[in-house]
């Protein structure tokens, strides 16, 4: 049976091209993203309004254990592609001149099918895996007790021995770029084209191999944009998380030529 299922993904993603972009490809998917959000900003800033008091929930209730709150902070890159869903229907919508609504948005939330439920279900599963990682660390080799920020810089970030900061770093680095190469045009592969999940992950990871640099810097940009959103107590995030899922559309838009796939919805 495993042998059947990565056969029949294998024909699945072959069906797929790739398309070729140059290195700097990233800049213009944040130009379209910024016009789609332009466009059509109730879903999308309703979307980064959720996400922010989400954030500054979670603040309140563990702003004494810092610790939890840099793997909770750093896990949510992970499953953020998910919770774009919505704002990548409405990309698709402006694209094809249809209406787009919040309506838009909330019906793909009650998709015909699992895959994305069970897509979601498993980035779950890695920010949570993360989350747990990150706690052990820091609690576990953490010469002080962390419960705020100052701690996490005195006694993590600037330690004067030992190498905690670094281990935390690129852990985080492990974990997150399989799931990043995993994810990144595959979750609005999925809500466009009839594809399985494992086709679709396929269809991810050969964007990535084909595409490095320019890759490479969208998984920069993505980062450093989100983490500078959430400087200012998270409302950056009203703006800049919608902005970057309207972003992460097109660039599946350009990366993936879904020529022979059957389109879905």
């Amino acid at each position: 049976m495993p042998h059947k299922l990565a056969e029949h993904a294998l024909q699945e993603t072959r069906r797929l091209g790739v398309r070729p972009i140059p290195s700097a490809q990233p800049l213009r998917w944040l130009a379209r993203g910024w016009h789609d959000l332009m466009r059509c900003p109730a879903p999308g800033l309703l979307h980064g309004l959720l996400l922010a008091l989400f954030g500054g929930t979670l603040l309140v209730l563990a702003r004494h254990h810092f610790w939890l709150l840099t793997g909770a902070f750093t896990g949510f890159l992970l499953v953020a592609p998910i919770l774009a869903t919505g704002l990548y229907a409405i990309s698709r919508a402006l694209e094809r001149r249809q209406p787009a609504t919040l309506r838009t948005a909330l019906r793909t939330w009650y998709p015909d099918d699992g895959r994305l439920v069970v897509f979601g279900v498993l980035l779950a599963f890695a920010g949570t895996g993360w989350v747990v990682t990150s706690a052990s660390l820091i609690t576990g080799f953490a010469p002080a007790r962390i419960d705020n920020p100052q701690d996490f810089l005195r006694h993590v970030v600037l330690a004067e021995s030992g190498l905690l900061f670094e281990a935390w770093v690129l852990l985080g680095a492990l974990l997150a770029a399989p799931v990043f190469a995993s994810s990144v045009v595959a979750i609005p592969l999925l809500l466009d084209r009839r594809i399985g999940i494992l086709g679709a992950v396929l269809t991810s990871w050969r964007v990535v191999m084909a595409h490095p640099v320019p890759m490479a810097l969208w998984a920069l940009l993505l980062v450093a944009l989100t983490l500078l959103a959430m400087l200012p107590l998270l409302l950056g995030l009203v703006v800049v998380a919608p902005w970057l899922a309207h972003a992460s559309w097109h660039a599946y838009r350009d990366l993936v030529d879904p020529a022979g796939a059957q389109e879905r919805g």
